[in-house]
């Protein structure tokens, strides 16, 4: 068994707040873990910080007409504040923009270089001539060669997650102004992960699969059958971490490559000069908290970089969630489809174990899993109020009715089964929700036996005095074990019940004649207008969604392509189709299968239009077609053509459709 634990969170990007997407994701897991193992007395460090590099922030920055430095700075305050008025306490929470982590993340790369691991490549890059600059990944943005999803990233598609290079992007435009780029020569440094594949990865992912979630497991063992292929650790960019290398001027590093670092960083800041015990001994176990989109890079690329360092532990776990829904609908934080949780706070003080327990009892553990506002209320009312605030008041109230307040000299009853043993196995291996199960399980057994019970029944003949005093002396151990437990799940509800008890710590016994404190009630019901608001607060989101889009003027809109000739205009055959079948493609839920009658014929078409429209509701549906478009496989179906539709700046697909019935076939020019 490890000597001690490390415990990273995934780092949060500072390009916003964060949402409860991603509190069930990673920051209350991470937490549970965390407070778990400390109840039990064991060494634990528990890092994350957020991650400042990228992209992203430099397109937020530009957008808002600021630095990159102040979009990260406003953030990282609003996130840092928000975890920690949550009761996510960190024992630090960094940053990638500090000169710690810079330092850190040079001494690494230059490490790997001087062992000969990165392999230098001169290649042709995309280059945007009017904006004067390489593109990195996320500039770039086109066709998805998986999914066919029309605006994924050159290193990722949001959709499938699929992770990719930009020159395998059908279609690939620049983010910065909208052209066609050109290829361009710039020397990167690659890290081999074809060649780390069969020295170090396969073996190494085929040792975990005991240890790791089936879904985590499953994920990489599908990278590396697909077979993994270099991976350039530079970017031509001016924000980041700087290349180390006399020969690398006006390179950073890959975010991806800088960020897990963020960890060693982190973990400098707490530990300072002791901080090698935590990556560097055999007895320390190192946990990965982290959401299903950021598997491969803590079970692959970041322990290949780790290996080819040479000297650092391993992760031993990686206990990945799958994504958490917002009201049957995906969380979208461009449309403002999200429970931001700095305004949850705002708006219900002193509520954060409320919202614990709510997404605790949903975390989306195996498969993605949807939060209700009704569900939330259902939750509070249905059983903290009920079950574990009602039982608690009441011994409190009927041991200061009987006995002024004071513990009975009593005995434990065996009749209420102890399922703390269960509650501590499930959380071991990574149960979390069912940990709250049996947590909520000893007030149920609690509330039950003091019911079946009754001592403001036996009170009434004197020869149930011990009876009484057994009673409420068993309920007060089961008040206690609820405090205890609550430490891991609602802490502030632990340190109100404690408060009630009136002890210092749960390590303690307490003794006949203690005094207990004033009964309070632990939970206040969650009124139905309170939930109305937050459910309109969503829908007006959308609402303004809808005014968007009727309002097409005062939205961002793509820019105009590069001219093309008359002669390039009329190589297009595009026609009118109407949609005879469609049908969802197995195993790829954004995929439609669509056949199309185009008058000569029939065609079958594979398009990425899943999530916005149902099947039965396009069958009959006139169509635009660009019928010569060359055929290419898509999940073993050959997709001929392409249907074209019309997308605004929300990512709101649209039909480009004929106004009146149309033959089809019918060529439009």
């Amino acid at each position: 068994m490890a000597k001690r634990h490390l415990i990273t969170c995934a780092l949060p990007y500072a390009n916003g707040p964060v949402h409860i997407g991603h509190i069930a994701g990673c920051f209350l897991p991470s937490d549970i873990h965390n407070r778990f193992l400390r109840m039990q007395g064991k060494e634990v460090l528990f890092v994350c910080g957020t991650d400042e590099h990228g992209v992203p922030i430099t397109l937020k920055a530009k957008n808002e007409g600021k630095t990159p430095q102040q979009v990260v700075d406003e953030n990282h305050i609003i996130i840092a504040k928000g975890l920690k008025d949550f009761g996510i306490h960190f024992d630090t929470f960094s940053r990638t923009t500090h000169k710690l982590h810079h330092q850190t993340a040079q001494d690494f790369f230059k490490t790997l270089y001087d062992k000969g691991v990165f392999v230098e490549e001169v290649t042709e890059q995309f280059y945007d001539e009017e904006a004067k600059q390489f593109l990195a990944d996320r500039y770039i943005v086109g066709t998805c060669p998986n999914c066919a999803y029309e605006n994924a990233y050159g290193d990722q598609c949001e959709k499938c997650g699929r992770t990719s290079s930009p020159t395998e992007l059908v279609s690939p435009k620049s983010a910065l102004t909208g052209n066609t780029p050109i290829r361009k020569e710039t020397k990167n440094w690659y890290l081999p992960l074809d060649k780390m594949q069969t020295e170090f990865l396969n073996d190494w992912v085929a040792s975990m699969k005991s240890k790791w979630k089936s879904s985590v497991y499953g994920q990489c063992n599908s990278w590396l059958k697909e077979g993994l292929k270099p991976r350039a650790m530079t970017r031509d960019l001016d924000w980041g971490v700087p290349v180390p290398l006399t020969d690398a001027e006006g390179k950073v590093m890959y975010v991806w490559f800088d960020a897990p670092i963020g960890y060693i960083t982190a973990t400098k800041e707490a530990a300072g000069d002791d901080w090698q015990k935590w990556w560097m001994d055999a007895d320390t176990e190192m946990t990965h908290f982290l959401g299903k989109d950021n598997i491969v890079f803590h079970t692959i690329i970041f322990p290949a970089m780790l290996h080819a360092h040479g000297g650092f532990n391993l992760p031993t776990h990686v206990p990945a969630n799958e994504f958490l829904n917002l009201e049957g609908d995906k969380i979208s934080t461009s449309r403002d489809h999200a429970i931001w949780l700095h305004e949850y706070i705002q708006d219900f003080p002193n509520k954060t174990d409320e919202l614990r327990y709510a997404l605790t009892s949903i975390l989306p553990e195996t498969k993605d899993s949807d939060f209700t506002w009704a569900d939330y209320q259902a939750k509070v009312n249905n059983e903290l109020v009920a079950i574990l605030g009602n039982f608690i008041n009441r011994v409190i109230v009927l041991t200061h009715k009987y006995y002024g307040g004071k513990v009975p000299q009593g005995a434990l009853s065996a009749s209420i089964p102890d399922v703390s043993t269960k509650l501590e196995e499930a959380l071991s291996i990574f149960n979390q929700r069912q940990g709250l199960e049996f947590y909520m399980e000893i007030a149920r057994n609690g509330n039950k036996y003091l019911q079946d019970t009754e001592p403001w029944k036996l009170i009434k003949d004197e020869a149930n005095a011990q009876k009484i005093a057994d009673c409420l002396y068993t309920c007060l151990d089961q008040v206690k074990k609820l405090g205890k437990y609550a430490q891991i799940f609602l802490p502030e509800t632990s340190t109100k019940i404690r408060k009630l008890l009136r002890i210092d710590s749960y390590d303690v016994d307490i003794q006949v004649g203690h005094v207990l404190g004033d009964p309070v009630l632990l939970f206040q019901k969650i009124e139905d207008e309170i939930i109305a608001e937050q459910v309109q607060k969503l829908k007006k989101g959308k609402s303004n969604e809808l005014i968007d889009e009727a309002e097409p003027k005062n939205m961002p809109i793509a820019p105009l392509k590069p001219e093309i000739s008359f002669d390039d205009f009329v190589k297009l055959d595009i026609r009118v189709a109407t949609i005879v079948a469609a049908e969802k493609v197995k195993k790829a839920d954004r995929l439609l299968h669509i056949t199309l009658n185009i008058g000569l014929e029939t065609r079958t078409v594979v398009s990425g239009i899943a999530e916005h429209f149902k099947p039965e509701d396009i069958i009959g549906k006139q169509v635009t077609y660009l019928a010569n478009l060359a055929p290419r496989k898509l999940k073993g179906i050959e997709s001929s053509g392409m249907i074209l539709l019309a997308e605004d700046a929300t990512g709101q697909l649209t039909f480009v459709n004929p106004t009146d019935k149309t033959a089809e076939g019918s060529v439009i020019a």
